[in-house]
């Protein structure tokens, strides 16, 4: 991967996720307070849908650059090396080994908008310092597990049907794709993985929510996803999946 292949995928990848994640925020706070253990109304309800926005802000760009640049890295460096019919394991290793790095930044702000999500009347700065003081730094990494264990699965879905999607239209049309079409697929590849992925991200929530010191708080993602079939039963969090899918 050359430089200037490194910059655009660096750049363009990390101005397309901060104006995804601040276009559709409003739609992932209602998505964080359908998950959230407390339910949506004790959550915040429609109120303050803007509530940690500035986390949102501060942590997408470099979040999304991240997981472009190393997705394509390793997507370039394979593919001299790899078998066509092996294209698609390439892709997800690729995007594997992007939501693995991503996720060292994601993490953190993720955890400071859900809790500023759940909590609409403390503000992004009084929720940082809350985690800091009752967590310590690791406070800031809670769930970072149970989001990359939710994160790979999206990406071994979404990044090889979004290539193939393409790679079909684009013979069908005598090699050439619009931009609008190479969107069609992501926003069918997105959705596949979302329907597949959405309990695990049920599973993060209440993991990233839950106070300091509780079984749920442990990040044991097994016995978590019990606790919500015990309380909610199969549907979880009734909506939450339209939700996630617009925003992914």
């Amino acid at each position: 991967m050359d430089r200037r292949s490194f910059t655009a995928s660096l750049v363009a990848g990390g101005c397309a996720g901060m104006c995804v994640d601040l276009t559709l925020f409003p739609l992932d706070t209602i998505k964080t307070r359908l998950q959230s253990q407390q339910g949506f109304y004790k959550a915040g309800g429609f109120r303050g849908i803007y509530a940690g926005v500035p986390s949102a802000a501060i942590g997408s760009f470099p979040n999304a650059a991240a997981f472009f640049v190393t997705y394509d890295s390793t997507k370039s460096l394979l593919a001299g090396s790899t078998a066509s019919h092996l294209t698609p394991i390439a892709h997800m290793v690729a995007a594997s080994l992007g939501e693995i790095v991503a996720c060292l930044i994601r993490v953190p702000t993720e955890v400071v908008k859900q809790r500023t999500q759940a909590n609409p009347s403390l503000s992004t700065y009084r929720v940082l310092l809350n985690t800091l003081q009752e967590e310590g730094f690791r406070g800031l990494y809670r769930g970072y597990g149970s989001t990359v264990l939710r994160e790979i699965p999206f990406s071994l879905v979404q990044f090889p049907l979004w290539e193939y999607l393409k790679t079909v239209w684009w013979r069908s049309q005598g090699g050439t794709l619009d931009s609008w079409q190479a969107a069609a697929c992501g926003a069918v590849a997105g959705g596949v993985a979302a329907f597949v992925t959405t309990p695990l991200d049920v599973a993060k929530t209440w993991i990233m929510l839950a106070k300091a010191g509780t079984s749920t708080a442990s990040g044991n993602i097994p016995l978590v996803l019990y606790e919500v079939w015990r309380s909610r039963g199969i549907p979880g969090s009734p909506n939450s999946y339209q939700m996630y899918r617009i925003h992914r």
